[in-house]
């Protein structure tokens, strides 16, 4: 097979290979305020900072820290929405020498402890409404916490008073660190492109989840690369008028390359909101310009698409570009977001590939697929029956890639790093077919491929035939345990408001359109289907409950 033969599916200004700067990753910020110093950097609930003010709280952060001891290669933990107060915290933690550990806010006290156990935290930086869960856990663990609130950077004020927090000793104010330190020189740290950046954690084999460890080379040429693969779009708007949506999680690596770091490398106004609320979302839109940029995931934008405001805001003029990743979108609702005059493409990543790996070219998009390895990647499909032979062209395959974004490893777990990285190769666990341009099109999760009596069934296909269905709003498909068959079929389905429908018109709809061994043979109605911080769907809790049930 010719090398890197799908580079001529690339759009005609996307380079093939990048020289990438080796600067730690915080060079972002410096690059954006001394270009564009008097441009809004953040737009956080209509309150505006510019690219100069980021830059000044970043550094007198960093030297904040320093003076709270923290030195090159600690870790700091950041437990925060989407709000500038994490913007400034992540690029101070860089800027102090130390390595950013990203934490849902929103996790049990037992997935928080582990992290913070796992990676020896030594500082966290949350907010007033965690104190609960956040309080006790830094006691437990020795562990220095700085708080802050909402409302001082929604007002301008920047002010939290600690007494109104009611912070213990040994807690510090957010505000109060910033107003106290007013140091903004740059601190004297030496770095390489393999200095350790970020720990994000994903999902692990045993149960336990694993610190995916990333570079700041990693994460550099994970950033030029979402930029410059967007060259085809984003070369018609100035970069006096450039704004990336930021309703994803930051703590996500998926907004972190594509909203956070993007938006300074390409000097756009990122419009953060602290969370996903589909009415306040609209009403962002209507405030707000165009947005160049809308990196979503296929829950939220099903949600925004189908809302009757959708029309009436005229989104096709208000959305230059929007990205998902991270489950795949249904092609009924990529018809609908390209009807409406607005350029969509699909990509796959991972927190071990930092984000982007795969994605469509942004003027020759191919539906339903993921598109094809970006520049300076190496993707191989491997046969999914005995994980050796080279997968032929059209066949399913396990997805390996390596690239320059790949992770150095997972923190402090040498077993899982061996088991997934061989000779620089990441196993993604992710099952492709690639055709003859290049294009890969994602099968399911190889985990969650089903057997059922020796036949190999990919949820995925399920899933498409069900969004079909015009009752279906959302559904998912999983493998339950079958005595006969070992495996068996069952689909969950969340209807269209005001729709009804039966489990049987739902298993004859898929009976016409399914090879029988693929007809899912039971059907749960659902008000919702649970997913993560993300919008993901997580398949993996239902196929728990289901199993749960069967042993019991």
């Amino acid at each position: 097979m010719e090398t890197r033969f799908w580079q001529q599916s690339y759009d005609y200004n996307v380079p093939t290979t990048i020289r990438y700067p080796k600067f730690p990753v915080q060079n972002f910020v410096h690059l954006a305020a001394a270009q564009y110093p008097h441009k809004a950097a953040v737009d956080f609930c209509g309150a505006t900072f510019t690219n100069t003010e980021v830059r000044d709280a970043m550094l007198r952060m960093a030297n904040a820290l320093g003076h709270l001891g923290v030195s090159k290669g600690d870790r700091v933990g950041i437990a925060l929405p989407n709000c500038p107060q994490y913007i400034i915290a992540y690029y101070a933690v860089l800027s102090a020498g130390a390595i950013v550990v990203n934490m849902n806010p929103l996790y049990t006290r037992s997935e928080l402890l582990f992290m913070m156990h796992n990676t020896e935290m030594k500082v966290l930086f949350t907010y007033d409404t965690a104190l609960d869960t956040m309080g006790p856990l830094a006691a437990e663990l020795g562990c220095t916490l700085i708080v802050t609130q909402m409302e001082d950077f929604m007002n301008r004020t920047g002010a939290g008073a600690a007494e109104k927090m009611s912070l213990q000793d040994g807690w510090y104010s957010f505000s109060g660190l910033l107003a106290r330190c007013t140091d903004t020189r740059l601190p004297r740290i030496a770095f390489t492109p393999g200095d350790p950046a970020l720990i994000q954690f994903t999902g692990g084999t045993t149960g336990l989840p694993k610190g995916a460890l990333l570079s700041h080379g990693n994460v550099v040429a994970a950033t030029f690369q979402a930029v410059l693969w967007g060259n085809s779009t984003i070369i018609y708007a100035p970069h006096a008028e450039r704004a990336v949506m930021g309703v994803i999680p930051y703590f996500h690596i998926f907004a972190n390359i594509c909203c956070l770091n993007y938006g300074f490398l390409n000097i756009a106004t990122q419009i953060q909101m602290p969370r996903f609320d589909l009415d306040e979302l609209l009403a962002t839109f209507a405030r707000t310009g165009r947005i160049t940029f809308f990196p979503s995931v296929p829950t939220m934008m099903t949600a925004v698409v189908n809302h009757p405001q959708a029309k009436e805001l005229r989104l096709g003029q208000k959305i230059a570009h929007v990205n998902t990743g991270g489950a795949p979108m249904p092609l009924e609702l990529i018809a609908k977001i390209r009807d409406m005059g607005i350029f969509y493409t699909e990509g796959w990543g991972m927190s071990e590939t930092t984000c982007m790996g795969i994605c469509n070219p942004g003027l020759k998009p191919k539906s339903g697929s993921i598109g094809v390895p970006v520049m300076d990647a190496d993707v191989r499909l491997i046969s999914v029956e005995n994980d050796v032979d080279e997968a032929r062209p059209g066949e399913p395959g396990e997805i390996l890639i390596k690239s320059p974004t790949v992770m150095m490893g997972y923190w402090n777990n040498p077993a899982e790093t061996a088991a997934q990285l061989k000779d620089a190769w990441l196993s993604t666990g992710d099952i492709g077919q690639m055709d003859e341009d290049g294009y890969i099109t994602i099968v399911d999760r190889k985990k969650d491929m089903i057997i059922a009596g020796g036949f190999n069934i990919y949820p995925r296909e399920v899933d498409e035939v069900l969004y079909a269905h015009p009752k279906v709003a959302e559904a998912v498909t999983v493998g339950i345990p079958d005595a006969y068959r070992g495996e068996t079929v069952k689909v969950f389905v969340v209807l269209k408001e005001g729709a009804e429908a039966t489990d049987r018109e739902i298993i004859s709809f898929c009976k016409e359109k399914l090879a029988p061994y693929k007809v899912p043979k039971f059907v749960e109605f659902r008000p919702s289907i649970p997913k993560s911080a993300v919008g993901k769907i997580l398949r993996k809790i239902l196929r728990e409950e289901e199993i749960a049930k069967n042993r019991s």
